[in-house]
């Protein structure tokens, strides 16, 4: 793409000379990423400030500098002063990959659990109907049937165009954030269908409100192509609200949920099983993993499905052959029938939801090991440990990522909440992450049931007593010491 095709939309108002014919590489707003002819975006970060590497984006070979601030004097290429970088990165990122989301079918998918586990499900769907599927999110990106890790749920708008573009996919499937929403990280992205799975108390510390964490959510909505739909599960209330309002300005939405005018009613459900309606046809689906969770992210992933025209009762066959989430209701089989699941369950409804379906899979007494995150919404706390004393005969709190918080004053919060559930609950605190896996395998009696969570597939950010990088390597480290 040419330079003057690039700034086709802005005014660069008296510039330095510069050449409108000349070719442009790429867009970046890393300035380490900079290679000639390629335009850098300087965002100003919550750490860093991008306008403070002009300099260096220049001697690296930068064509042109887009920024918020007033032009820096006297700069030999030219600057495009907006009102906002981020979503500027975005814009640009979509003409230079020539708008890849408009030729591709795209399904984008956000709540605050559950986005993982669908995914994966329409995914695995989509490719038993004959489709090729491209999947962009928390576990890893994979295009074309190659994986790439991921350091982000969503990542930056540049990044995410040019994973679209890259794809020869049928679909690509994106898992959405609310913060890759706010910050302008799904600019210019068109889908052909939206998914609203919950939400729920999480991320207050980024943004304060349930209502301000909703109306960031809500702005998927606003990003569907004209013959774009909407999925909804309406039983959830800000699933609801969401599907009011939708109807109210005319999109096109499909209801999930117990209602008797959803678009698909659930009839019932167990812990294996959701049985869905559809113009009074009835299907059963079985996700082949158990809880009620699950049950709610196959419900959504089916209705895709069954809107582009494949029977749901195919469903439950076609998941037969599905592999799994890594990292979401991972069971590992110990000696003397102790079960250990690892999942990434990080809020008090996905606690409750995931204890409840133990229990229901006949677990008499659960030993739950998680922790909290450093520097993160902390108003979820007291609510995560009374979910889980609630379902647990023993709770383990241990580390998660502690960020810049010093373990000790995560420790003594544990101890707070040792003295705050005394007499009623047993709390343990064992710091080391490995050592309280083994400590819980160590003093199981048989068939009970231990769940490890909060990180699921993630790896270890620090170093622990036993030689593993996640709770899963860990689990399977002190099975294969039992021979």
């Amino acid at each position: 793409m040419k330079l003057k095709e690039m700034l086709s939309d802005y005014q660069l108002g008296e510039q330095p000379k510069w050449d409108g014919e000349q070719i442009i590489t790429g867009i970046t707003d890393s300035s380490r990423d900079i290679k000639d002819g390629m335009v850098f975006v300087a965002i100003a970060g919550f750490e860093k400030d991008g306008h403070d590497y002009i300099p260096h984006a220049i001697a690296q070979g930068a064509t042109l500098i887009v920024g918020e601030h007033d032009c820096p004097e006297a700069l030999p290429i030219p600057y495009l002063k907006v009102a906002n970088s981020r979503r500027v990165l975005g814009q640009l990122a979509d003409k230079f990959y020539n708008h890849p989301s408009g030729r591709k079918r795209i399904i984008g998918i956000t709540g605050t659990n559950g986005k993982t586990t669908t995914a994966f499900f329409l995914k695995h769907l989509l490719e038993q109907q004959g489709f090729t599927v491209s999947m962009i999110g928390t576990i890893y990106n994979e295009i074309n049937g190659i994986q790439y890790p991921t350091p982000n749920t969503t990542p930056n708008a540049e990044k995410l165009h040019e994973l679209i573009a890259a794809s020869k996919d049928d679909f690509v499937v994106i898992e959405v954030s609310s913060h890759g929403l706010t910050q302008y990280r799904l600019e210019s992205v068109a889908f052909d269908y939206a998914l609203f799975m919950n939400l729920q108390h999480d991320h207050l510390d980024y943004h304060k409100t349930m209502a301000a964490y909703f109306e960031a959510k809500a702005q998927l909505f606003d990003k569907l192509k004209p013959d774009g739909k909407a999925v909804v599960n309406t039983d959830n209330a800000w699933g609801l609200k969401l599907a009011q309002r939708l109807v109210t300005k005319g999109a096109a939405v499909i209801t999930v949920g117990h209602q008797e005018d959803a678009a698909l009613s659930i009839k019932k459900m167990t812990n294996q099983e959701v049985t869905l309606d559809i113009s009074d046809e009835t299907s059963a689906l079985d996700p082949h993993m158990p809880g009620e969770h699950n049950l709610y992210d196959i419900a959504m992933a089916s209705a895709v499905i069954q809107d582009l025209g494949y029977p749901l009762a195919d469903v439950t066959e076609q998941m037969r052959s599905f592999a799994g989430v890594p990292g979401r209701y991972e069971i590992v089989h110990l000696k003397d029938r102790i079960h250990c699941i690892i999942d990434y369950a990080h809020t008090p409804e996905a606690v409750t939801s995931i204890l409840t379906s133990i229990h229901k899979d006949g677990a008499e007494r659960i030993t739950h090991i998680f922790g909290f995150r450093g520097n993160r919404d902390a108003s979820k706390r007291d609510e995560m440990i009374t979910a889980s004393t609630d379902q647990s005969a023993r709770v383990i709190l241990t580390t998660d990522d502690l960020n810049s918080v010093p373990e000790e004053a995560m420790r003594q919060e544990y101890v707070d909440y040792q003295h705050q559930f005394a007499g009623t609950h047993k709390i343990d605190i064992v710091m080391d992450r490995t050592l309280a896996i083994q400590a819980a395998v160590n003093e199981a009696r048989a068939s009970d049931w231990i769940l490890v969570t909060g990180k699921g597939h993630e790896k270890y950010k620090t170093g622990y007593a036993l030689p593993t990088a996640s709770d899963k390597e860990t689990v399977l480290y002190l099975k294969n010491s039992e021979k």
